[in-house]
C-alpha cells in the first residue's frame, strides 16, 4: 500500500466526522416569539445564538439595554415549563436582574442568557407587555 492511500484511509473518518460536526453547528432551529399583542412569529435561528440576538436579527421587539452584559432585565422572556425546565439554573447575577423585571413569573429567564442548541428547537419565549429600564 502507497503513503498516500495509507493516509487517505486514515484521514477520510476525521473528515467525515468534522463535516458532520459543522453541518449540526449550521443546523437552523426554531424560535417561536409571541409578541405582548400575542401575535405568533417563527424563525429560524442557528445553535449557540442567544434568544435576544435572534429577536433582533429578526426586527422583534424585545429591548436589549444592556447589550447582553447582565446589567438590565430588557430582554425578559417568559418560558413554557418545559422549556424552562430544559435549561441550567439561572446564574445570582441573571436572578439579581430577573428581580426587577417587569411581570415576573416562575419560568421567567433572560433572553440574553438563553443560548440555542438543539434540544430547544421549537421554544416559545413570549415577550412581556412592558420592560423595566433602571439602569
Amino acid at each position: 500500500m502507497s503513503l498516500l492511500a495509507f493516509t487517505l484511509r486514515r484521514v477520510a473518518p476525521v473528515a467525515s466526522r468534522l463535516s458532520q460536526t459543522r453541518f449540526m453547528s449550521n443546523k437552523s432551529l426554531t424560535v417561536n416569539f409571541i409578541t405582548e399583542d400575542d401575535e405568533l412569529i417563527a424563525v429560524k435561528a442557528p445553535v449557540g445564538e442567544n434568544i435576544m440576538r435572534i429577536a433582533h436579527n429578526n426586527y422583534i421587539d424585545l429591548e436589549g439595554a444592556c447589550d447582553c452584559s447582565l446589567a438590565c432585565s430588557t430582554c425578559h422572556v417568559i418560558l413554557p415549563q418545559k422549556y424552562y425546565d430544559m435549561l441550567e439554573e439561572p446564574s445570582e447575577e441573571e436572578n439579581d436582574m430577573l428581580d426587577l423585571a417587569f411581570g415576573l413569573t416562575d419560568t421567567s429567564r433572560l433572553g440574553c442568557q438563553i443560548i440555542m442548541r438543539p434540544e430547544l428547537d421549537g421554544i416559545i419565549c413570549k415577550i412581556p407587555s412592558a420592560t423595566r429600564n433602571i439602569s
